[in-house]
């Protein structure tokens, strides 16, 4: 009998996480986005999160989301804190705090190594989910601070993907950059075509992110 209560207990199924996914999105608002730029950046957030596909993974997931803007070396704020999506309408209160976000820096370089490593610092305070992702969108290569390949090395020793959102204008520069030097080897980087892509691009980013494909 003693046997077989232990046999049982090993094979009883674990109890499920609370969360998911902590998906924490990380914005770059530096010098090379202008007013109309950010405005389309939040917008194509809010819509995003309000698309039914999705909307309905946060939910099931219970997943945890949060913002971060992000400038110059000495330039990062959580705009929006770590939230959990239990119901409907915390997906739609989170969607409408995006679009009432106000920006958070102007006039300002780009360090996406800090960005990074505030990133993975705020994760202390994420609720206990089963995968860590940061998601990190920008329109610039580097023109400050350190170089981010020890951030990315750091987050892949704590077990957190990063993946990339490059909005280009002309060229690869950024999604080339992302690919070499910022996500980590379980990460992707997803491209938008300037910040009028941008809503699509986050969609899709997204909709990977939540739905467990990685790579």
């Amino acid at each position: 009998m003693i046997r077989l209560l232990a046999l049982l207990l090993v094979l009883a199924p674990l109890p499920a996480r609370a969360c998911e996914t902590a998906l924490l999105l990380a914005m770059d608002v530096s010098n090379s986005v202008d007013p109309g730029e950010y405005r389309l950046q939040v917008d194509g957030l809010a819509l995003a999160l309000r698309d039914p596909v999705i909307a309905e993974i946060l939910v099931r997931d219970r997943v945890a989301l949060s913002v971060v803007q992000w400038s110059g070396a000495d330039s990062q704020e959580v705009s929006l804190p770590w939230q959990q999506m239990l119901s409907p309408a915390h997906v739609t209160a989170f969607a409408a705090a995006v679009e009432d976000m106000d920006r958070a820096f102007i006039f300002s370089d780009t360090a996406p190594a800090e960005a990074l490593r505030f990133a993975l610092a705020y994760f202390r305070d994420a609720p206990d989910c089963a995968r860590k992702v940061i998601d990190v969108s920008g329109d610039g290569t580097p023109n400050a601070g350190g170089t981010t390949g020890r951030a990315r090395h750091l987050a892949e020793r704590l077990g957190v993907t990063v993946n990339g959102l490059a909005i280009e204008g002309l060229g690869m520069a950024i999604t080339n950059f992302y690919h070499r030097h910022l996500i980590t080897r379980d990460g992707f980087v997803e491209q938008a075509r300037g910040h009028r892509d941008y809503a699509r691009a986050i969609r899709q980013k997204i909709l990977r992110e939540i739905s467990r494909v990685v790579g």
